[in-house]
């Protein structure tokens, strides 16, 4: 595998910058990507009362212009532990730390035309971004049969860059695997197999994503490899993706490039 590389590489498409948090360009397989569940990877509130009276008020103003937002809870995104395996024989792994968010908050922080005002001034990304929500998106890098790239147009009728093109993706899910807060976790042996579930949401959820988004059955899709985080520079918005195969027509409309 290529080496994976950390750090402030960005990189710049329409106008847009972003930020690589982790880049493993051969990718990684499921047994080699694990999550850290934990609240001390949740968002810390910020000390400023007025600015955090504001991720009410941006709620309340999105839901009445929009009927069709509703809130859930998402994972945070805290970090990464990446280990090259170099030298031991054994294969690079990656660990996600991951807490606890919801879309509201997402709204109100990351979404807050005051955005900036929720970063902290370190060179530490779990310090510059502990009181932004940062859930974790997820996109695919789906490539087809002869060897195309496909993006999709995002629906006008969104929270986040209406009729934008993108990569397919969204968000695993905490719902999926039974998670709707951190207090049922009690032990090591439940925090484990927490860990190994949402671990697996990682990966099943790009898999649905890509399924409902281009309308082509799960069986045509290649097992995913996970490549790396990015982190959108404008609101600094973190997203984990992956590369797929799909051997099937895609049944709905999408844009191919290159």
């Amino acid at each position: 595998m290529e080496k994976a590389v950390t750090g402030t590489n960005t990189v710049v498409a329409n106008s847009s910058s972003f930020q690589l948090l982790l880049s493993c360009p051969s990718g990684l397989s499921p047994s080699q990507v694990s999550v850290v569940f934990n609240d001390a990877y949740d968002r810390i509130p910020h000390p400023d009362s007025c600015l955090e009276k504001k991720i009410s008020e941006i709620w309340e103003q999105r839901v009445q212009k929009n009927k069709s937002l509703y809130n859930g809870n998402k994972f945070r995104y805290g970090g990464n532990v990446l280990h090259s395996g170099s030298g031991s024989g054994h294969e690079p792994h990656v660990c996600l730390q991951l807490g606890l968010t919801d879309y509201r908050t997402f709204i109100g922080t990351n979404l807050n035309p005051l955005w900036e005002r929720f970063l902290v001034q370190s060179e530490d990304d779990s310090i510059h971004c502990q009181h932004t929500s940062n859930p974790l998106g997820n996109g695919a890098i789906v490539e087809t049969i002869d060897r195309k790239i496909l993006v999709l147009q995002r629906s006008n009728n969104v929270g986040e860059f209406p009729g934008h093109f993108v990569f397919p993706g969204g968000h695993p899910e905490p719902q999926e695997v039974g998670i709707a807060s951190h207090e049922y976790v009690k032990n090591l042996t439940e925090s484990e197999l927490v860990n190994k579930k949402v671990s697996q949401e990682m990966f099943d959820s790009i898999i649905r994503e890509v399924v409902e988004e281009i309308g082509v059955p799960a069986s045509s899709l290649s097992t995913p490899v996970f490549i790396g985080i990015s982190r959108r520079e404008l609101n600094v918005r973190p997203a984990a993706f992956f590369f797929i195969k799909c051997t099937a027509r895609v049944k709905r409309n999408a844009t191919v490039l290159f």
